[in-house]
Protein backbone atom coordinates (compact mmCIF):
# COMPACT_ATOMS: atom_id res chain seq x y z
CA UNK A 1 0.00 0.00 0.00
CA UNK A 2 1.33 3.44 -0.90
CA UNK A 3 1.89 6.13 1.71
CA UNK A 4 1.42 9.83 1.12
CA UNK A 5 2.25 12.96 3.06
CA UNK A 6 -1.03 14.86 3.08
CA UNK A 7 -0.16 17.71 5.42
CA UNK A 8 2.88 19.32 7.07
CA UNK A 9 3.49 22.03 9.61
CA UNK A 10 6.32 23.45 11.66
CA UNK A 11 7.21 26.26 14.01
CA UNK A 12 9.93 28.71 13.32
CA UNK A 13 13.16 27.32 14.74
CA UNK A 14 14.34 29.56 17.56
CA UNK A 15 17.49 30.13 19.57
CA UNK A 16 16.99 28.35 22.92
CA UNK A 17 15.67 30.44 25.77
CA UNK A 18 14.55 33.32 23.55
CA UNK A 19 10.84 32.46 23.32
CA UNK A 20 8.50 31.80 26.19
CA UNK A 21 7.09 28.39 25.30
CA UNK A 22 7.18 24.76 26.33
CA UNK A 23 7.63 21.74 24.11
CA UNK A 24 3.90 21.07 24.11
CA UNK A 25 3.27 24.60 22.85
CA UNK A 26 5.59 23.88 19.94
CA UNK A 27 3.81 20.64 19.11
CA UNK A 28 0.39 22.27 19.33
CA UNK A 29 1.51 24.89 16.81
CA UNK A 30 3.17 22.48 14.37
CA UNK A 31 0.60 19.70 14.73
CA UNK A 32 -2.38 22.01 14.32
CA UNK A 33 -0.80 23.43 11.16
CA UNK A 34 -0.20 19.94 9.71
CA UNK A 35 -3.76 18.80 10.42
CA UNK A 36 -5.18 21.95 8.86
CA UNK A 37 -2.89 21.52 5.86
CA UNK A 38 -4.25 17.99 5.36
CA UNK A 39 -7.83 19.16 5.90
CA UNK A 40 -8.50 16.72 8.73
CA UNK A 41 -9.01 16.76 12.49
CA UNK A 42 -7.06 15.04 15.22
CA UNK A 43 -9.99 12.69 15.57
CA UNK A 44 -9.07 11.20 12.18
CA UNK A 45 -5.57 10.27 13.40
CA UNK A 46 -5.11 6.63 14.45
CA UNK A 47 -1.53 6.55 15.77
CA UNK A 48 1.17 9.08 16.69
CA UNK A 49 4.95 8.49 16.75
CA UNK A 50 6.65 11.42 18.51
CA UNK A 51 10.39 12.12 18.30
CA UNK A 52 12.49 14.01 20.85
CA UNK A 53 15.78 13.63 22.72
CA UNK A 54 15.80 15.96 25.72
CA UNK A 55 12.58 15.27 27.59
CA UNK A 56 11.60 12.35 29.85
CA UNK A 57 9.57 9.30 28.94
CA UNK A 58 5.98 9.90 27.79
CA UNK A 59 6.71 13.50 26.84
CA UNK A 60 5.25 12.44 23.51
CA UNK A 61 1.90 11.90 25.17
CA UNK A 62 2.11 15.24 26.98
CA UNK A 63 2.76 16.96 23.66
CA UNK A 64 0.15 15.06 21.62
CA UNK A 65 -2.51 15.68 24.27
CA UNK A 66 -2.45 19.34 23.21
CA UNK A 67 -4.07 18.18 19.95
CA UNK A 68 -6.69 15.90 21.49
CA UNK A 69 -7.47 13.25 24.07
CA UNK A 70 -8.67 10.40 21.88
CA UNK A 71 -6.92 7.43 23.51
CA UNK A 72 -4.90 6.44 20.44
CA UNK A 73 -1.39 4.91 20.66
CA UNK A 74 1.49 7.36 21.07
CA UNK A 75 5.07 6.12 20.59
CA UNK A 76 8.08 7.93 22.07
CA UNK A 77 11.01 7.88 19.65
CA UNK A 78 14.66 8.76 20.35
CA UNK A 79 17.40 8.21 17.75
CA UNK A 80 19.78 11.12 18.29
CA UNK A 81 19.81 13.57 15.36
CA UNK A 82 17.86 11.09 13.17
CA UNK A 83 14.94 11.09 15.61
CA UNK A 84 12.50 13.04 13.44
CA UNK A 85 13.02 10.91 10.36
CA UNK A 86 12.71 7.79 12.52
CA UNK A 87 9.27 8.96 13.71
CA UNK A 88 8.31 9.59 10.09
CA UNK A 89 9.56 6.15 9.10
CA UNK A 90 7.38 4.53 11.76
CA UNK A 91 4.40 6.49 10.44
CA UNK A 92 5.07 5.29 6.90
CA UNK A 93 5.50 1.68 8.01
CA UNK A 94 2.21 1.75 9.90
CA UNK A 95 0.42 3.02 6.81
CA UNK A 96 2.18 0.84 4.25
CA UNK A 97 1.71 -2.22 6.43
CA UNK A 98 -2.03 -1.61 6.72
CA UNK A 99 -2.03 -1.07 10.49
CA UNK A 100 -3.42 2.46 10.12
CA UNK A 101 -4.77 4.76 7.42
CA UNK A 102 -3.85 8.08 9.04
CA UNK A 103 -0.78 8.63 11.21
CA UNK A 104 0.61 11.88 12.58
CA UNK A 105 4.40 12.03 12.92
CA UNK A 106 5.58 14.68 15.40
CA UNK A 107 9.05 15.86 16.34
CA UNK A 108 10.16 18.53 18.78
CA UNK A 109 13.06 19.73 20.87
CA UNK A 110 13.54 22.27 23.64
CA UNK A 111 17.29 22.63 24.01
CA UNK A 112 19.84 24.50 26.08
CA UNK A 113 22.22 27.09 24.75
CA UNK A 114 25.73 26.01 23.87
CA UNK A 115 27.30 23.02 22.17
CA UNK A 116 26.20 19.42 22.61
CA UNK A 117 28.37 17.35 24.93
CA UNK A 118 30.30 14.25 24.00
CA UNK A 119 27.88 11.88 25.69
CA UNK A 120 25.32 12.16 22.92
CA UNK A 121 21.98 13.87 22.85
CA UNK A 122 21.13 12.90 26.41
CA UNK A 123 24.45 14.01 27.91
CA UNK A 124 25.47 11.98 30.95
CA UNK A 125 28.61 9.99 31.67
CA UNK A 126 30.86 9.79 28.64
CA UNK A 127 32.31 6.42 29.65
CA UNK A 128 28.90 4.76 29.40
CA UNK A 129 27.73 6.84 26.45
CA UNK A 130 26.35 5.01 23.41
CA UNK A 131 28.76 7.03 21.27
CA UNK A 132 31.89 6.32 23.34
CA UNK A 133 33.10 3.84 20.72
CA UNK A 134 32.77 6.49 18.01
CA UNK A 135 34.75 9.05 19.99
CA UNK A 136 37.30 6.37 20.82
CA UNK A 137 38.05 6.00 17.13
CA UNK A 138 38.49 9.75 16.87
CA UNK A 139 40.79 9.94 19.89
CA UNK A 140 42.95 7.06 18.68
CA UNK A 141 43.71 8.88 15.44
CA UNK A 142 43.52 12.54 16.37
CA UNK A 143 43.73 12.76 20.14
CA UNK A 144 41.18 14.70 22.13
CA UNK A 145 41.17 18.50 22.23
CA UNK A 146 39.35 20.89 24.53
CA UNK A 147 36.75 21.81 21.91
CA UNK A 148 33.07 20.81 21.65
CA UNK A 149 33.10 17.03 21.07
CA UNK A 150 30.55 16.90 18.27
CA UNK A 151 32.30 19.66 16.34
CA UNK A 152 35.57 17.90 17.07
CA UNK A 153 34.63 14.55 15.54
CA UNK A 154 33.22 16.21 12.41
CA UNK A 155 36.11 18.68 12.27
CA UNK A 156 38.54 15.77 12.37
CA UNK A 157 36.61 14.20 9.49
CA UNK A 158 37.13 17.46 7.61
CA UNK A 159 40.87 17.35 8.31
CA UNK A 160 41.03 13.83 6.91
CA UNK A 161 39.11 14.86 3.79
CA UNK A 162 41.45 17.79 3.25
CA UNK A 163 44.53 15.61 3.68
CA UNK A 164 43.26 12.79 1.47
CA UNK A 165 41.59 14.76 -1.33
CA UNK A 166 42.94 18.29 -1.18
CA UNK A 167 39.61 19.77 -0.10
CA UNK A 168 40.09 23.39 0.89
CA UNK A 169 38.79 25.52 3.75
CA UNK A 170 37.15 27.75 1.13
CA UNK A 171 35.18 24.80 -0.22
CA UNK A 172 33.95 23.94 3.27
CA UNK A 173 32.98 27.57 3.74
CA UNK A 174 31.16 27.53 0.38
CA UNK A 175 28.70 25.00 1.83
CA UNK A 176 27.83 27.32 4.69
CA UNK A 177 27.69 30.41 2.45
CA UNK A 178 25.20 28.63 0.19
CA UNK A 179 22.97 27.51 3.03
CA UNK A 180 22.99 30.88 4.78
CA UNK A 181 22.06 32.47 1.45
CA UNK A 182 19.19 30.03 0.99
CA UNK A 183 17.80 30.66 4.48
CA UNK A 184 17.28 34.35 3.75
CA UNK A 185 14.00 33.36 2.07
CA UNK A 186 12.82 30.93 4.77
CA UNK A 187 10.54 32.46 7.42
CA UNK A 188 10.96 29.31 9.57
CA UNK A 189 14.76 29.62 9.76
CA UNK A 190 16.57 30.49 12.98
CA UNK A 191 19.11 32.58 11.05
CA UNK A 192 18.37 34.58 7.92
CA UNK A 193 21.56 36.59 7.57
CA UNK A 194 23.63 36.17 4.41
CA UNK A 195 27.39 35.60 4.61
CA UNK A 196 29.99 35.14 1.91
CA UNK A 197 32.93 32.72 2.02
CA UNK A 198 35.28 35.32 3.50
CA UNK A 199 32.81 36.08 6.31
CA UNK A 200 32.55 32.40 7.15
CA UNK A 201 36.29 31.84 7.15
CA UNK A 202 36.76 34.90 9.39
CA UNK A 203 34.27 33.67 12.01
CA UNK A 204 35.42 32.21 15.32
CA UNK A 205 37.03 28.79 14.99
CA UNK A 206 35.12 26.09 16.89
CA UNK A 207 37.36 23.18 15.93
CA UNK A 208 39.77 23.67 13.05
CA UNK A 209 38.86 23.93 10.20
CA UNK A 210 35.22 24.51 11.22
CA UNK A 211 34.17 28.03 12.13
CA UNK A 212 31.02 28.96 14.00
CA UNK A 213 29.13 29.75 10.79
CA UNK A 214 29.79 26.21 9.54
CA UNK A 215 28.17 24.57 12.60
CA UNK A 216 24.46 23.98 13.17
CA UNK A 217 23.13 25.72 16.28
CA UNK A 218 21.12 24.29 19.14
CA UNK A 219 17.48 25.19 18.56
CA UNK A 220 13.95 25.02 19.87
CA UNK A 221 11.13 23.99 17.56
CA UNK A 222 8.74 21.36 16.27
CA UNK A 223 7.56 19.85 13.00
CA UNK A 224 4.70 17.55 12.01
CA UNK A 225 3.58 15.45 9.05
CA UNK A 226 0.31 13.65 8.33
CA UNK A 227 0.92 10.32 6.56
CA UNK A 228 -2.06 8.62 4.94
CA UNK A 229 -2.93 5.55 2.86
CA UNK A 230 -4.40 5.33 -0.63
CA UNK A 231 -7.66 4.20 0.95
CA UNK A 232 -7.78 7.29 3.15
CA UNK A 233 -7.08 9.52 0.14
CA UNK A 234 -9.92 7.94 -1.85
CA UNK A 235 -12.42 7.95 1.01
CA UNK A 236 -11.74 11.59 1.91
CA UNK A 237 -11.37 12.80 -1.67
CA UNK A 238 -8.03 14.46 -0.92
CA UNK A 239 -6.75 16.50 -3.83
CA UNK A 240 -3.78 15.04 -5.67
CA UNK A 241 -2.03 18.39 -5.95
CA UNK A 242 -1.59 18.53 -2.18
CA UNK A 243 -0.23 14.98 -1.87
CA UNK A 244 3.40 13.91 -1.94
CA UNK A 245 4.18 10.20 -2.23
CA UNK A 246 6.80 8.57 -0.03
CA UNK A 247 8.23 6.46 -2.85
CA UNK A 248 10.87 4.69 -0.77
CA UNK A 249 12.61 5.01 2.57
CA UNK A 250 15.46 3.20 4.30
CA UNK A 251 17.24 3.31 7.63
CA UNK A 252 20.69 1.88 8.22
CA UNK A 253 22.85 1.62 11.33
CA UNK A 254 26.57 1.20 11.83
CA UNK A 255 28.40 -1.81 10.44
CA UNK A 256 32.04 -2.84 10.80
CA UNK A 257 32.80 -0.39 7.99
CA UNK A 258 32.08 2.50 10.34
CA UNK A 259 34.94 1.53 12.66
CA UNK A 260 37.40 -0.69 10.82
CA UNK A 261 39.29 2.05 8.98
CA UNK A 262 39.85 4.23 12.06
CA UNK A 263 38.66 7.18 9.97
CA UNK A 264 36.34 9.88 11.28
CA UNK A 265 34.84 10.09 7.78
CA UNK A 266 33.49 6.59 8.34
CA UNK A 267 32.70 6.90 12.04
CA UNK A 268 30.47 9.98 11.54
CA UNK A 269 28.30 8.00 9.17
CA UNK A 270 29.26 8.19 5.51
CA UNK A 271 28.99 4.39 5.07
CA UNK A 272 25.53 4.39 6.70
CA UNK A 273 24.38 7.18 4.39
CA UNK A 274 25.75 5.43 1.33
CA UNK A 275 24.00 2.17 2.22
CA UNK A 276 20.67 3.87 2.95
CA UNK A 277 20.81 5.76 -0.34
CA UNK A 278 21.59 2.57 -2.24
CA UNK A 279 18.57 0.83 -0.72
CA UNK A 280 16.28 3.73 -1.56
CA UNK A 281 17.46 3.86 -5.16
CA UNK A 282 16.87 0.13 -5.54
CA UNK A 283 13.40 0.23 -3.96
CA UNK A 284 12.20 3.32 -5.79
CA UNK A 285 13.65 2.69 -9.23
CA UNK A 286 14.89 6.28 -9.07
CA UNK A 287 18.46 7.49 -8.83
CA UNK A 288 20.14 10.67 -7.79
CA UNK A 289 19.95 11.76 -11.43
CA UNK A 290 16.14 11.86 -11.09
CA UNK A 291 16.21 14.10 -8.01
CA UNK A 292 15.58 17.84 -8.28
CA UNK A 293 15.83 19.02 -4.68
CA UNK A 294 17.63 17.65 -1.62
CA UNK A 295 17.37 18.36 2.09
CA UNK A 296 20.40 16.77 3.75
CA UNK A 297 21.98 16.66 7.17
CA UNK A 298 24.53 19.49 7.15
CA UNK A 299 25.10 19.48 10.91
CA UNK A 300 28.56 20.76 9.96
CA UNK A 301 29.73 21.89 6.53
CA UNK A 302 31.89 18.80 6.08
CA UNK A 303 28.89 16.52 6.45
CA UNK A 304 27.23 18.10 3.43
CA UNK A 305 30.32 17.28 1.39
CA UNK A 306 30.46 13.73 2.76
CA UNK A 307 26.79 13.28 1.94
CA UNK A 308 27.21 14.45 -1.68
CA UNK A 309 29.59 11.53 -2.09
CA UNK A 310 27.39 9.08 -0.18
CA UNK A 311 24.35 9.94 -2.31
CA UNK A 312 26.32 9.50 -5.53
CA UNK A 313 26.19 13.15 -6.53
CA UNK A 314 29.92 13.01 -7.22
CA UNK A 315 32.88 10.66 -6.92
CA UNK A 316 34.74 10.34 -3.60
CA UNK A 317 36.86 13.41 -3.02
CA UNK A 318 35.05 15.54 -5.61
CA UNK A 319 32.48 17.11 -3.28
CA UNK A 320 34.47 20.28 -2.60
CA UNK A 321 34.68 20.98 -6.32
CA UNK A 322 30.97 20.16 -6.68
CA UNK A 323 29.79 22.82 -4.24
CA UNK A 324 32.32 25.32 -5.57
CA UNK A 325 30.96 24.81 -9.10
CA UNK A 326 27.45 25.92 -8.15
CA UNK A 327 25.95 22.52 -8.97
CA UNK A 328 24.08 22.38 -5.64
CA UNK A 329 22.30 25.72 -5.66
CA UNK A 330 19.73 27.50 -7.80
CA UNK A 331 20.67 27.23 -11.47
CA UNK A 332 22.76 24.13 -10.80
CA UNK A 333 22.06 20.41 -11.21
CA UNK A 334 20.37 20.12 -7.80
CA UNK A 335 19.25 22.57 -5.16
CA UNK A 336 20.54 21.29 -1.84
CA UNK A 337 19.07 22.63 1.40
CA UNK A 338 16.81 25.36 -0.01
CA UNK A 339 15.53 25.75 3.57
CA UNK A 340 18.97 26.84 4.73
CA UNK A 341 19.76 23.41 6.12
CA UNK A 342 20.68 22.68 9.71
CA UNK A 343 23.48 25.25 9.61
CA UNK A 344 21.12 28.17 9.09
CA UNK A 345 17.55 26.91 9.57
CA UNK A 346 18.54 25.38 12.93
CA UNK A 347 18.72 21.90 14.42
CA UNK A 348 16.20 20.96 17.15
CA UNK A 349 17.14 17.29 17.06
CA UNK A 350 13.72 15.66 17.27
CA UNK A 351 12.17 18.00 14.71
CA UNK A 352 14.90 18.12 12.07
CA UNK A 353 14.01 15.06 9.99
CA UNK A 354 10.33 15.97 9.77
CA UNK A 355 11.16 19.60 9.00
CA UNK A 356 13.30 18.41 6.07
CA UNK A 357 10.31 16.56 4.66
CA UNK A 358 8.03 19.56 5.27
CA UNK A 359 10.36 21.66 3.12
CA UNK A 360 10.36 19.04 0.38
CA UNK A 361 6.56 18.79 0.46
CA UNK A 362 6.31 22.54 -0.09
CA UNK A 363 8.88 22.33 -2.88
CA UNK A 364 7.13 19.45 -4.66
CA UNK A 365 3.75 21.18 -4.37
CA UNK A 366 5.28 24.31 -5.85
CA UNK A 367 4.34 26.42 -2.82
CA UNK A 368 7.78 27.31 -1.41
CA UNK A 369 7.60 30.98 -2.38
CA UNK A 370 10.86 32.82 -2.97
CA UNK A 371 12.91 29.68 -2.34
CA UNK A 372 10.93 27.55 -4.82
CA UNK A 373 13.02 25.18 -6.94
CA UNK A 374 11.60 25.53 -10.47
CA UNK A 375 9.88 22.41 -11.77
CA UNK A 376 10.66 20.27 -8.73
CA UNK A 377 9.07 16.81 -9.07
CA UNK A 378 11.33 14.51 -7.01
CA UNK A 379 12.93 15.24 -3.65
CA UNK A 380 15.31 13.38 -1.37
CA UNK A 381 15.72 13.81 2.39
CA UNK A 382 18.77 12.62 4.35
CA UNK A 383 18.91 12.64 8.14
CA UNK A 384 21.68 11.10 10.22
CA UNK A 385 22.33 10.52 13.91
CA UNK A 386 25.68 9.70 15.48
CA UNK A 387 25.52 6.44 17.30
CA UNK A 388 24.08 5.65 14.73
CA UNK A 389 21.22 5.87 12.26
CA UNK A 390 20.89 7.19 8.73
CA UNK A 391 17.50 7.66 7.11
CA UNK A 392 17.04 8.46 3.42
CA UNK A 393 13.58 9.23 2.01
CA UNK A 394 12.57 9.57 -1.65
CA UNK A 395 9.51 11.75 -2.29
CA UNK A 396 7.60 12.43 -5.48
CA UNK A 397 4.92 14.96 -6.39
CA UNK A 398 1.45 13.65 -7.23
CA UNK A 399 -0.18 15.39 -10.18
CA UNK A 400 -3.62 15.40 -11.81
CA UNK A 401 -6.99 14.08 -10.68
Amino acid sequence: MKAYVAGVGMTRFEKPETREWQYWDMVREAGTAALADAGISYGDVEQVPVGYCFQPSTAGQRAAYELGLTGIPVYNVNNNCATGSTALMLARQLVEGGAADCVLALGFEKMKRGSLGGGGADGGDFATSPVARHYGVMAARHGFEMTPPTAQIFGDAAREHMEKYGTTEAQLAAVAAKNHRHSAHNPYAQFRDVYDVDDILAARVVHRPLTKLQCSPTSDGAAAAVVVSERFVEERGLGAASLVEIVAQAMTTDTEESFASGSCIDVVGQPMSRAAARQVYERSGLGIEDVDVVELHDCFSINELLTYEALGMCAPGESGKLVESGATTYGGRWVVNPSGGLISKGHPLGATGIAQVAELVWQLRGTAGERQVPGAEVGLAHNIGLGGAAVVTMLRAVRGG
